[in-house]
């Protein structure tokens, strides 16, 4: 497996500090691996190390609850610093009261979950700023290449804008046991993880609010949208039940919903936004007779690649027209066109329209997968496989 260095450079300032280190994300994106490499680099340099992973049944046999989970720990270590590592520890129950008392009791406190309720109010709350949060997403680019290189296999840029940057899917034997390996995964995400955890009733029409949502990633929508979609195919699920829904899907961190453009500081924008999936894969295995939506998927992972850049990402309407992308890090901002394709009249006109009228202040962008070049004195081209090897816009 690759080393991520992006995220462990990150963590690493905070492994002797008294914070409690949250890492977060989807299932199998890597969150486990990379708790294994912080413990393997701290192990170089202290034996007070404790490892626990509570999807390990074993593990959930003999420590119930958090208060045994105290015990625990508290057996197994001395009064030196100790570092405690708790994978998927939301699988146990009253684990943020543990976490809040093994953090006093000489704990460099590493946890793992699937679910961002690690970082809900109440919890937050009550640590009031004795945590630190790390997001992981599923691999980009550059990283399924590398880890496709120790696997000797090649990754194609269709290939990941169909199939998406879960490492577990490499590591199988056809096309048939990835396909496969991904509905496991969507299944447990959506019946174990949300339908099980919520107690949800309307199990079909939840399904079928999941299976909408999920292949139409990269669109414009509004929660009245989604109600009228959900009438007229029958189901007479409320507005705020369709809220509900939205929210446990960002909670599994299925989803992420990108709001226009405001100056506003954080200002809600919740009538309308876009929706991206965390991994295009989610679109692709939704799909009948192989037509794969690669053009909504390549803006879905356009977002995914910024967003692990860390540039913060919004949309931009500029008079009537919509900008998929107005992205900012630092003291630049750049505005983002993306296109699967300009070769054709109809799409060149299209996308470079879109920034007719805004000023020469922020530099503007259109990726799209075209191998000729397309820039003009006002708009930079980037060819998609140049966009996902930079660093840096």
């Amino acid at each position: 497996m690759i080393k991520r260095e992006r995220y462990l450079s990150q963590i690493r300032a905070f492994y002797d500090s008294d914070l409690i280190k949250v890492i977060t994300g989807i299932r199998r994106c890597g969150k486990s691996v990379i708790l294994d490499q912080i413990k393997d680099e701290i192990s170089q340099r202290s034996k007070n190390v404790i490892y626990l992973n509570f999807e390990d049944r074993t593990v959930r046999r003999k420590i119930h609850n958090g208060d045994e989970l105290i015990d625990y720990v508290d057996e197994n270590k001395d009064d030196q610093l100790w570092y405690v590592f708790l994978d998927e520890v939301q699988n146990l129950s009253e684990w943020n009261e543990a976490c809040k008392t093994l953090r006093l009791h000489g704990c460099s406190l590493f946890i793992t979950g699937s679910n961002s309720k690690l970082l809900s109010r109440e919890f937050t709350k009550e640590l009031s700023g004795r945590y630190v949060s790390f997001r992981v997403r599923p691999f980009v680019y550059t990283e399924l290449t590398e880890y496709a290189t120790q696997l000797n296999k090649t990754i194609s840029i269709t290939d990941y804008l169909i199939w998406g940057g879960f490492p577990g899917r490499l590591a199988l034997p056809s096309d048939e046991a990835m396909r496969s390996y991904l509905l496991d995964l969507d299944e447990t995400i959506v019946i174990n993880d949300i339908i099980s955890r919520y107690k949800i009733r309307k199990t079909d029409e939840f399904q079928r609010f999941v299976n909408y949502v999920l292949i139409s990633n990269a669109r414009e929508f509004s929660f009245n949208s989604i109600t009228k979609y959900m009438a007229s195919h029958g189901s007479s699920t409320s507005k705020t039940t369709i809220k509900k829904w939205m929210e446990y899907l960002e909670e599994a961190y299925v989803i992420q919903r990108v709001r226009p453009y405001s100056t506003k500081a954080k200002r809600e924008l919740d009538y309308s936004f876009k929706l991206y999936n965390e991994d295009v894969a989610m679109n692709s295995i939704r799909v009948s007779n192989n037509r794969f939506d690669l053009s909504h998927n390549l803006e879905n992972i356009v977002l995914n690649e910024l967003i692990y850049k860390g540039y913060e990402v919004s949309v931009f309407q500029n008079n009537g027209k919509e900008i998929d992308f107005y992205a900012q890090k630092h003291s630049k901002a750049y505005y983002i066109q993306v296109a699967l394709s300009v070769q054709e009249e109809k799409a060149y006109e299209r996308e470079f329209s879109a920034f007719n009228k805004l000023d020469q202040s922020n530099r503007k962008i259109l990726i799209t997968n075209d191998e000729l070049d397309y820039s003009t004195s006002t708009v930079d081209h980037l060819k998609l496989i140049d966009f996902l090897k930079a660093d840096e816009l």
